[in-house]
This record gives structure tokens, C-alpha cells and sequence, in this order.
């Protein structure tokens, strides 16, 4: 909504108001009178043209009444090249119109002027092959055309006697079988366009005058405008100027407005309220500083509470990393003793898979305490080697969740990129595949070069369709909240590619879900 910022705005935009309104009432006239006119061209040339192609077919058909009538009277008694002459002589003579440019012509089949009244030295000629600017043969379909039952219309382009260029001509044409004559009378349309300009011509003038008239009283209403701005709203804006000084100077002292200054006893209303509202703001004022400071001393005081709080977090997450990773180690070196001794059991199997589980959520941890305090260098690693190497620590975690991995690797697939990081995004896609895949299902992992700059990696499960694709790399977020983890996995995989400028794509249904992952092979951001 247009927000004036003073009176001086307000009759600003209430003349351009003005103006905006007339100009849509004058287009809307002038629209209206467009469509009026536009409606009125329409039923001018469509009356204009059925009354001219009644008048044709009642012309021709007169025509060949009397060709038939007169064949008729005269077969037995005289010769029928005779009775042909007499017909257009007859023909000739008769004046079925006071325009010279509608005249009767007759061709016979073959496309030879039998009769042109208008046209006499063309007698005899033939037209069958002569072709108008528009590419049609008009003595074609004229013939075509009468040789209907009860004839038809052609329109078509032909030369005008008058003007001796070609203009558009309807005609109507029927047949007198017998003779195999083609009888038609045409008129030339340009008349119409006459009669269209007389009545655009009235149309302009009626607009200018319309014209005129907005125009006058927009002129009016403007001066309107502005007399009354320069009449009254001078007065307010002194009144206002007045109610002004008084809240510049209650800030210094606590005398009232001087109402005596004020014309309009409107403004002398307001006055009364805006001393009152200043005695009340100077009131709340004194009391909101003394309430600040006692909030500014408490904010401080739990601002310092909740530092220390974090800090302790940070330290106690350090600390525990730091302590779980001398246990693990033991554990992890114990299973193996063990499995030298006990291969092939299942409850070693299952403690082995259980230790890996907390190795790769230490190292996420790890990664997430160490990733903004130092910097992964980038260096040409064996995807190839690491991806299977990552996948062998893995073995005995699929095994126990009754899966199994199905591989796809490409030999010396080499890359430049940090090794911690790449295992990061390994590691994570590897346990979601485990946690999210259906029991006895295959884990189908790939890894291939696509081109010479790049490569892709991937990791498709038989697993439940991924209902917000666009949410799982937030914090903390998890599709099934009953498969455990933190929800940190996927958010670390999505940092380090967005940093590493590497494309991620998941395709998900509701038979399998696949992670694609395309890296540059030389790509040299810093990580």
C-alpha cells in the first residue's frame, strides 16, 4: 500500500491518482469504442457480403431461366448455334446492375470466354491456365465450381476495368449443363473497404472528442488539487510544525503545548494527547533505564554461566574421544588374538562388528572436534585401494546384519583429495547401507571412471523409499529413529563435498535407494 510521507505527497499522489483514474476511464472508453467499431466493421462486411452474394445467385439464376426458357421455345424451330447468338445477344442487352464492374460472364468447360460484357475483345479467349497473384487458377474452380448441383462461390483476384489492377472479387457460378456453360456474375469487394474507412473516419472523430473532453477535466481537477493545497494544507502543516516543536522542546523542560499556537481544533485535540503521552513516556522511560541495567548485569551473569557450560561440553567431548580410543585399541587387539584361536565364531564375529561400529562413530567424532582446527591437505590417493580396504573393516558388520556386499571396482582409480576425509565419506555411506538395508539383501557398491576428469562412487541398497531427501543431511536428522546413530554421518559427508565441490545425487523408491558421488580427479581446493 502507498504510504504518503506528508500532505505535500498526499496531493501528489492523489494528482497522479486523478490522472491514473482518468487515463483508465479514457482507455476504457476508447476500448470500448474500438470494440464498437471493430463489431460494426465485423456485421458491415459480413451483411455486405451475404446481400451481394444473394443479389449474385439471383442474377445468375435469373440468367439461366432464361437461357433454359429460351432453348426451350426456340429448339425445334431453329438451329442451336443460332439460338447461343441469340442468348447473348439477349444477355448483352440485359442491365441486371447500374455498376459497370458487375457484369455476366460465360465460359464454356474448356475454360474459352463465351460472354464478358464487360470485356468483349476477350471473346473467344481461353483462360483455363491463367493464374491470379494470390497462385490460384480462378477459371478452374469457376468451372469447377457451377458443375456443383446447385452451383457455389469463388473468391478469388481479377483485374478491375476501372482501376486496371487485380482486386479481390467474389462471384457466384451454376451450370447450363446442356451447353456445358459455366454462367456467373462477380463484384468486386474493395467497395467495402470504402464503406469501412467512411466509418473509421467517424470513429476518429468521435475519439478526438472524447479526447478533449477528459483532457479538459483532468486540467480541472489538477488546479482543483491544487488550490486546495495551497489553501489549506499550509494551515495543518504549520499546526503540525507547531505539535513538532512542542516534543523537541518537552525534552529539555515539562511545560505544556501552547494550544493558543493551534488553528485547528482537531490538532488542539491531538496536542492534548501528545502531553499526555510524553509525561507517560518520560515516566516509563526512568523506569525502563533502571530495569535495564539490573537485566544488562543478570544477562552478563548467565551469558558467563552458559560460556563456561559450553566450554566444559567442548572439553568433556575432547576428553571422551581421547579416552575411548586407548580401550578400543584393546579391544580391537584382543579380537584378533582371539580369532587366531576361535576362527569362525559367531559370537567373536559379532563383538569384532560391534567394535567397528564404535571405531567409525569415533573417528566422526574425532573428525568433528579436529575438522575447524586443522587443515586436510590434498594428496593422489588409490580410491581403489582404500574404497576395498574400507569395505574389508566393514566385512564382518554386513556379515553380521546378514548382508553381503556386491562389488564393482575399477583398478587404479586415482584421485586428489585428503585420505582422512575421503574415508569419512566411505565410512558413512557404508554404515547407512548396513543400517538401512533389508535383511539378507545385497549392498552393491561401484566405483568407475566416467570420463578424464572425473569419477563416481556409489552405494545402492534394497532398502524403504527416503521420505525428505532434501532433510537428511541436516544435524541430527534420521528417516528411522529405531537403527540407532546420531544423525551426524550424512552432514559430515555433505561438509566435506560441498568444500571438495563434489556432486551428490540420490535416487530413492520404493525398491532400492542409491548415493552417487561424482569427484574432479584433479580437483585442487584446499580442503
Amino acid at each position: 500500500m502507498l504510504k504518503a510521507k506528508s500532505l505535500y505527497h498526499l496531493i501528489v499522489y492523489s494528482i497522479v491518482f486523478i490522472i491514473i483514474l482518468i487515463s483508465f476511464f479514457t482507455f476504457t472508453i476508447i476500448n470500448n469504442a474500438h470494440e464498437e467499431l471493430q463489431e460494426k466493421i465485423h456485421t458491415l462486411k459480413t451483411d455486405y457480403t451475404n446481400s451481394q452474394k444473394a443479389l449474385l445467385k439471383n442474377h445468375v439464376d435469373y440468367v439461366i431461366k432464361f437461357i433454359d426458357y429460351y432453348y426451350k421455345q426456340n429448339k425445334d424451330s431453329k438451329q442451336l448455334e443460332d439460338i447461343k447468338k441469340d442468348v447473348i445477344i439477349a444477355i448483352n442487352q440485359l442491365k441486371l446492375s447500374d455498376n459497370p464492374n458487375e457484369y455476366i460472364f460465360i465460359y464454356d468447360f474448356e475454360g474459352n470466354v463465351v460472354l464478358s460484357s464487360n470485356e468483349k475483345l476477350n471473346v473467344g479467349k481461353n483462360f483455363l491456365n491463367v493464374k491470379d497473384s494470390s497462385g490460384k487458377y480462378p477459371i478452374v474452380e469457376l468451372i469447377k465450381e457451377s458443375q456443383k448441383e446447385n452451383g457455389g462461390y469463388v473468391n478469388y483476384f481479377w483485374t478491375k476495368p476501372e482501376v486496371s489492377k487485380e482486386t479481390n472479387k467474389l462471384s457466384f457460378v451454376n451450370s447450363f449443363s446442356k451447353w456445358n456453360w459455366t454462367i456467373g456474375k462477380g463484384v468486386y469487394l474493395d467497395e467495402i473497404d470504402r464503406l469501412i474507412k467512411q466509418k473509421e473516419e467517424a470513429y476518429n472523430k468521435k475519439i478526438s472528442n472524447y479526447t478533449l473532453q477528459i483532457t479538459s477535466l483532468t486540467i480541472l481537477l489538477i488546479l482543483y488539487s491544487i488550490f486546495i493545497y495551497k489553501n489549506a494544507t499550509i494551515l495543518i502543516v504549520n499546526d503540525v510544525k507547531e505539535i513538532g516543536n512542542y516534543f523537541k522542546e518537552s525534552q529539555n523542560n515539562n511545560d505544556p503545548i501552547n494550544e493558543n499556537k493551534i488553528i485547528f481544533g482537531e490538532f488542539k485535540v491531538i496536542a492534548n494527547y501528545a502531553t499526555d503521552a510524553m509525561n507517560n513516556m518520560k515516566l516509563r522511560s526512568s523506569m525502563l533505564e533502571d530495569l535495564n541495567k539490573n537485566l544488562e548485569i543478570k544477562v552478563n551473569e548467565k551469558t558467563k554461566e552458559l560460556s563456561n557450560l559450553v566450554q566444559s561440553q567442548k572439553q568433556f567431548i575432547k576428553n571422551s574421544v581421547h579416552e575411548i580410543n586407548t580401550p578400543l585399541a584393546i579391544i580391537r587387539t584382543n579380537i584378533d588374538l582371539l580369532k587366531m584361536k576361535v576362527p569362525n565364531n559367531n559370537y567373536i564375529t559379532n563383538i569384532e562388528s560391534g567394535s567397528k561400529i564404535i571405531q567409525y562413530i569415533y573417528d566422526d567424532l574425532s573428525y568433528l572436534i579436529k575438522k575447524d582446527r586443522v587443515t586436510y591437505e590434498k594428496e593422489y590417493l588409490e580410491f581403489s585401494k582404500i574404497l576395498k580396504e574400507r569395505m574389508d573393516f566393514f566385512e564382518e558388520i554386513v556379515k553380521s546384519n546378514s548382508l553381503y556386499f556386491i562389488k564393482n571396482i575399477e583398478e587404479d582409480v586415482y584421485i586428489k583429495f585428503n585420505q582422512t576425509e575421503l574415508q569419512r565419506i566411505i565410512d558413512n555411506n557404508l554404515s547407512n547401507a548396513v543400517k538401512y538395508s533389508f535383511s539378507k539383501s545385497p549392498i552393491f557398491v561401484k566405483l568407475l571412471y566416467i570420463s578424464d576428469d572425473e569419477i563416481e562412487f556409489s552405494v545402492t541398497t534394497n532398502s524403504k523409499k527416503i521420505e525428505n531427501v532434501d532433510k537428511i543431511f541436516d544435524d541430527f536428522y534420521r528417516e528411522n529413529n529405531a537403527r540407532g546413530g546420531f544423525g551426524l554421518g550424512l552432514k559430515i559427508v555433505k561438509e566435506i563435498c560441498d568444500k571438495n565441490l563434489v556432486i551428490i545425487n540420490i535416487l530413492s523408491d520404493t525398491k532400492e535407494t542409491k548415493f552417487i558421488y561424482r569427484f574432479k580427479i584433479n580437483e585442487d581446493i584446499t580442503s
